[in-house]
């Protein structure tokens, strides 16, 4: 080979002075940004991202659901163009996928549910705003806008939960989402051992913790104090007032007298997170509900319990094919949400993998998350032999083997 030649070869780069965009270069995938991002947070921070309920059993089960199935293309077929778009919740979505809400975002990077928002806002996706978020869900609402959706627990505070909703119905949020699966807060193990609390407290470990994390202790210690944002500001001028009250507002008495009564307060689209029985899905049906979520909640409130792509197809049976079924826990590929989709869902929620992206480079990490699974999405229908997500749905049974 002449010099000439082999000088060709070498492709040399500049070097990057952006930490984040560097950090994206070497990004492929969700697991990718998960050990990214692990690399920024502390270790009470990881555990919360990552934990489940108790032994982590339905925490493992979910993952397991999804890589227990395969996958029967079906090939020579024109695949030129496929379509992602769907319809969520009565609105055209560019990917069959929403946000899921999380807790506590600004924890895992600065930029929050602000930045969170943004992403899904650029990418044509809805987002749904925790009520244990970080930022008001009128400063999200205000300052980013986009295909808004408001989770909502119904507190032992009824005149909270009339309040959130007109909060919610004030600001712009298009749907509302009652999450049914906290009766009580589940055992989340390594926080209890990695002491986790809102907003972080110091002890000797935690200290030392931070230190091993100085850019994410300083970017904290810049911001704004980390509360449960839609509270009133009183709730949170300690640590214990913050963790205690919310603690005292879940409520074991909620009832499905509670969904009708929300349904009354709500003319907006209605969603149920957080089932997974069959019977239960066809009684949210019958209430008014327009959308189930089947949740076991990341594998983070009821350990053991099944995993919810186990019974996508009991429950889509049950409640017939006009009714909008999502899901969500245990989804970190396209190919997983390929398979639900085949299953019988009309979409899904993702959590964890966007709060990857988060951590590891912020709003540009959770574009990146979200394009990354639309890519693969995208690549396994190709491969698949389909080219919409209304085919895909269609054809779901002869796709999939057990």
């Amino acid at each position: 080979m002449r010099l000439s030649e082999a000088r060709a070869l070498v492709q040399l780069r500049k070097p990057e002075p952006d930490r984040d965009e560097r950090t994206l270069r070497r990004c492929v995938t969700i697991e990718d940004l998960q050990h990214a991002a692990w690399r920024r947070w502390p270790a009470g921070v990881r555990g919360y991202v990552e934990g489940g309920a108790d032994a982590e059993v339905s925490l493992a089960r979910n993952r397991a659901a999804y890589q227990g199935l395969g996958l029967v293309p079906s090939t020579l077929r024109d695949v030129t163009d496929v379509d992602l778009r769907t319809s969520l919740l009565g609105r055209e979505s560019a990917l069959p996928f929403a946000l899921a809400p999380t807790g506590y975002t600004r924890l895992m990077h600065t930029g929050g549910e602000r930045a969170v928002a943004r992403a899904a806002r650029d990418a044509g996706i809805p987002y749904t705003v925790s009520t244990m978020a970080t930022t008001r869900l009128e400063d999200v609402a205000g300052e980013v806008g986009g295909d808004l959706w408001f989770q909502l627990y119904v507190w032992r505070d009824r005149g909270l939960v009339r309040d959130l909703i007109e909060r919610a119905k004030a600001s712009g949020y298009r749907a509302l989402m009652l999450t049914v699966d906290t009766p009580v807060i589940g055992l989340r193990v390594r926080d209890a051992h990695n002491g986790f609390t809102i907003p972080p407290q110091l002890s000797a470990l935690t200290v030392l913790d931070m230190a091993r994390h100085p850019r994410w202790c300083a970017n904290l210690l810049a911001g704004a104090p980390i509360t449960f944002a839609n509270f009133a500001r009183e709730v949170g001028r300690t640590p214990e007032g913050v963790m205690e009250f919310a603690a005292k507002q879940f409520d074991p008495s909620v009832s499905w007298e509670d969904l009708a009564w929300i349904r009354g307060l709500w003319k907006g689209p209605l969603v149920v997170k957080g089932l997974v029985s069959p019977a239960d899905a066809a009684q949210a049906a019958e209430v008014g509900v327009d959308a189930v979520v089947l949740s076991n909640h990341g594998g983070r409130q009821l350990d053991q319990v099944v995993a919810p792509l186990q019974m996508l197809p009991e429950v889509r049976e049950r409640v017939g094919d006009e009714f909008e079924l999502l899901i969500d826990s245990g989804i970190r590929r396209g190919s997983d949400i390929a398979l639900a989709l085949a299953l019988g869902a009309d979409g899904v929620l993702v959590g964890r993998p966007y709060l990857y992206g988060l951590g590891a480079a912020g709003e540009r990490g959770v574009a990146a998350a979200i394009s990354m699974l639309a890519q693969e999405l995208g690549r396994a229908m190709t491969l698949m032999g389909v080219t919409t997500v209304a085919q895909l749905r269609a054809e779901g049974a002869a796709l999939v083997r057990y």
